[in-house]
């Protein structure tokens, strides 16, 4: 298998992972990238940063199992799918999906897939630095999981 995923602390060179995706898959038609970043806000105010925590195992699993699920919807040729936990600050990259197919339209619809799946089935625990002495953690949103039940209909 092609693909590369992968949870970490460090971050990641997004020409690097691209260049390495070309490689993997020189015969591709398209490759489509995705990279979130820390915001500086939510819903409540602003915010100093993330703090990031995950069972190593089970969510290197559940990443792998998102990846087969799109595989099976579209002809992807490999995958890297990068995900960020420890401490992140605002504008740091957290996360990196990366989709390399034969058409266009497959690699941009498999990229938001994995996201939309990403954001409500992947075991990661978030918490928000408020200020320098209060955290909190992140709620599910329901805009994430409606647009992981948009899928279904599809």
């Amino acid at each position: 298998m092609l693909d590369q995923i992968g949870v970490q602390e460090s971050d990641f060179d997004v020409a690097k992972e691209y260049e390495s995706l070309r490689q993997r898959c020189p015969k591709s038609g398209a490759i489509v990238l995705f990279t979130g970043l820390v915001r500086d806000f939510n819903d409540s105010g602003s915010i100093q940063g993330l703090e990031l925590e995950h069972y190593p195992a089970m969510t290197e699993k559940s990443l792998a199992a998102i990846v087969d699920r799109a595989r099976e919807r579209w002809p992807i040729e490999a995958v890297t799918l990068i995900h960020r936990v420890g401490k992140l600050l605002n504008t740091e990259q957290i996360v990196l999906v990366a989709v390399a197919s034969q058409h266009r339209a497959a690699a941009f619809s498999s990229a938001e897939f994995i996201m939309d799946f990403l954001k409500t089935e992947a075991p990661f625990w978030k918490k928000e630095q408020v200020s320098d002495s209060e955290c909190r953690w992140v709620e599910a949103k329901l805009s994430d999981q409606k647009a992981r039940e948009s899928w279904n209909k599809n």
